[in-house]
This record gives structure tokens, C-alpha cells and sequence, in this order.
């Protein structure tokens, strides 16, 4: 904290969970002084990302962000988050990266004077934490699964959902434990790829994730009727394959994803699900500003075969999908799976769309990335979205889900017991 009369107040504590608000008060200035706050984080592999915005005290010499407006900056208007969600990366086409969960995001939050001739006016850090007190986190390497389990305080029994990464060589720890903050027993497993998996595969094979919802269900502190899955982007088909072929799904959510098998081929017991070709190369344009569009490279004229028989499930579903997703056309591949649903006389079924929203949809209060490598491309790709609107999505289908799963899955009554730090 600087030694100034000039302070900054993270109210209710410098420490919290990541996916919540901070209140940031401004104290000591004179009144009416203009100011320019600045945040700044660096990520788990050592990029920086930056935000400021400029504010005027007011009578009596307090910016409050809850009620002062920025005049300028990375954001203008009353935006209390401001600091946090608008933050760009200093490295182009970078997405923040968080490995280790067990240690919090440090943001520094600084104030100067806006002639920027002046030191430091006041200086504080807030923690951002990942892992709430009491929640376990445990590796899990079954005979084939390669995933991290994330169990609430208490005995349960809990709700359990299966968490698929948005990427192949990854695994969601971050959206999995801030879940388990939540009440809920969570196993974030990888797609391929992570640790000694294969780096290349020419298929997925659902008994994979056959075995790792068994062994979820299984679990003590689970509600064993049924489990609910979550998915992003490339896992999204996935996801609604288990709920299509495996018994004990009682709850799915897509984010961004499509309804059809997309970059390989999915094997069961016999059964293969084809691929449409994914991308089609001819169709990747630049844009103006450097990255690759690859919206269009995904054909509107999917094979019916690709198609996933999500009517064969008996999992409600939620299907939540961004109007700019620069990636590929969810908001069509979602009212596609609607479509097929109705068709099948299925109506439970949830959809969401987003207006200027791009493709990475995560928790609240991460940082919009707007372009970065695409793994099946090889290149940087405009993943589309503003930061704004983006920001507003993330916070609305976080809650979404929550409410999703709580009210489909059984155990829900112990979701009022949550962690804390």
C-alpha cells in the first residue's frame, strides 16, 4: 500500500475468487483531481496484460468505481470491473494462460496523475484466487483418463459434471474449480495430447470419456443418478456425443461448439461418427488488421452423417453461442441441434445467444481475447467478439450454467454450501 495520504481500498478484501467483484475505491485525491488508474497481471507464462482508464474525483476527492465513469482509456462509463476485464495482452494475439490453480492471479492496481510527469500517487494489489478453502484438488490417471478432480468442503453427496477443455492439450482447471467453489464435484479431463497421451490422434474414442464419467458417477461424494457435462468450441461436439451414446448424462451445456463431428472421427463399439472436413483451406482470408478469418472455412452443408443424434439422449441441453464468434457459425449449429430436437419432439432445451460476443467464453472477469494460434490451423486466427459485450456474455452464462446444472442435477440441494478463501 503506498505511503501517501492517497490510498486504494479493495473492498470487501484485496482476496478473492476470480469469477467475483471487487469494489475499488479511491481515496485522498483532491477534489475534481483527474487521475489515471492502471491494472496490470501477468499470466502463468509470462505475458503482460495491461488496462487504464481515466476518472475525475469527485467534491470529495474520492473515484469510486462502483459510481465514477471512466472519461477515457481501455473502457469510458461506470464500469466497476473495468480494470480486470478490459486488460489486453502486451504480447499480440496472446489469451491469458493460468497452469497452476493453487496459487491466485496477483493485479497490480496503480494511480497517477493524468499529466503523467508525477510518481506513483497510490499502489495496491488484489489476489485473485482459483481454489477455495477446502476444495480438493486431485490428479486423476485412471487406465485411460488423464484429468484433475475438484471436490467441494463436506461430505456431499454433490453434483458432478465433467469438464472438457476447449483445446486438445489442455485441461480446464480454472473453470473446473471455480465450479467446484460452487458446490459442485468437477473432473476436468484432456481431449489427447496432455502429458504422455498421443500428440496426434486419427480418432476419439468415446469409451474414453465412458470411462471417465463412470468413474465421476462413482465417486462417494456424488449424487450417482446422473452428471452433467460441460464443453467449449472443438470439445462442444464431443459433449453432445456422450449425452448421445452414454447412460448418466442428466445435464449438457455447449459453448460454442458445433452439432456435428468436426477435425476427426468419433468411435464406439462399432459405430463411427465422420468428420464434415474441417477447415476448408480455400476459404481462410486475411483480415485488415493481420489474423486470418476463419469463420467460413466451416461448410454450412454439413454431411448428414457428421450430424450428431442428440435426439437419442435424454439429457436436457444448453446451448450458448456468440453472434461474432470469429471460429465458425455457433449460433447456426446451435439452432440446428434445436432443430433436431423439435423435429424428434424434444423440448428441453435451452438457448442463448450473444450479441458481439466472440468464440472464447469462459469465466467472469477474463480478459477477452480477441485473436490468437488456432490449433487446427496452425496460424493466428481473428477469433471476433469486443471486449464489452464479451465481458457481459461471460458474466451471464456463468450464472446460466450454474442455475442450469442446479436445477438438473440431483444433489443440487447442497449447492447453497459453498467454499470460501
Amino acid at each position: 500500500m503506498s505511503l501517501s495520504p492517497i490510498q486504494i481500498r479493495l473492498l470487501p478484501n484485496p482476496r478473492c475468487f476470480f469469477d467475483e467483484q471487487v469494489h475499488v475505491k479511491v481515496d485522498g485525491l483532491s477534489p475534481h483531481q483527474k487521475v489515471e488508474l492502471k491494472s496490470m497481471v501477468k499470466d502463468d507464462k509470462g505475458v503482460i496484460f495491461k488496462a487504464s482508464a481515466l476518472y475525475a474525483a469527485d467534491a470529495t476527492g474520492q473515484v469510486d468505481l462502483c459510481r465514477s465513469p471512466s472519461l477515457g482509456g481501455s473502457y469510458t462509463g461506470v464500469e466497476p470491473m473495468g480494470l480486470f476485464w478490459s486488460m489486453t495482452a502486451q504480447t499480440p494475439h496472446s489469451k491469458l494462460v493460468k497452469r497452476d490453480v493453487t496459487d491466485p492471479m496477483l493485479v497490480d492496481i496503480e494511480v497517477f496523475d493524468t499529466d503523467g510527469q508525477g510518481p506513483v500517487l497510490g499502489t495496491v494489489t488484489t489476489e485473485r484466487a482459483f481454489l477455495g478453502g477446502g476444495v480438493r484438488r486431485t490428479p486423476v490417471r485412471g487406465e485411460r483418463i488423464k484429468g484433475t478432480l475438484f471436490t467441494p468442503p463436506g461430505p456431499g453427496p454433490f453434483p458432478g459434471v465433467l469438464d472438457l477443455p476447449m483445446m486438445s492439450r489442455n485441461i480446464s482447471e480454472v473453470r473446473a474449480c471455480l465450479l467446484a467453489n460452487k458446490g459442485f464435484v468437477v473432473l476436468a479431463v484432456a481431449l489427447f495430447g496432455y502429458e504422455d497421451q498421443p500428440k496426434k490422434v486419427k480418432h476419439l474414442d468415446l469409451e474414453y470419456f465412458e470411462e471417465a464419467v463412470k468413474f465421476l458417477r462413482g465417486r462417494p461424494e456424488v449424487h450417482g443418478a446422473g452428471i452433467g457435462v460441460l464443453a467449449i468450441s472443438k470439445s462442444g461436439d464431443v459433449a453432445l456425443s456422450i449425452a448421445s451414446h452414454l447412460p448418466g448424462i442428466s445435464a449438457t451445456v455447449a459453448i460454442n461448439g458445433c452439432n456435428f463431428s468436426v477435425h476427426f472421427p468419433l468411435h464406439y463399439k462399432g459405430t463411427v461418427i465422420s468428420p464434415s472436413p474441417l477447415p476448408v483451406w480455400d476459404k481462410i482470408t486475411p483480415t485488415p488488421c493481420g489474423p486470418l478469418n476463419v469463420r467460413e472455412a466451416t461448410s454450412s452443408d454439413v454431411n448428414q452423417a457428421s450430424e450428431i443424434p442428440i435426439e437419442r439422449s435424454g439429457s436436457p441441453f444448453l446451448f450458448a453461442a456468440s453472434e461474432d464468434d470469429g471460429n465458425w457459425k455457433s449460433c447456426l449449429y446451435a439452432q440446428r441441434a434445436v432443430a433436431r430436437l423439435r423435429r424428434h419432439g424434444r423440448e428441453n432445451v435451452e438457448v442463448v445467444t450473444y450479441p458481439g460476443a466472440g468464440h472464447y467464453l469462459e469465466v467472469p472477469y477474463m480478459p477477452h481475447c480477441p485473436s490468437a494460434i488456432h490449433p487446427a490451423v496452425g496460424k493466428v486466427v481473428a477469433f471476433g467478439g469486443e471486449a464489452k459485450p464479451h465481458h457481459e456474455a461471460q458474466l451471464d452464462l456463468w450464472r446460466r450454467i450454474q442455475e442450469f446444472f442446479g436445477k438438473h442435477l440431483e444433489g443440487r440441494h447442497n449447492i447453497a454450501e459453498k467454499s470460501r478463501l
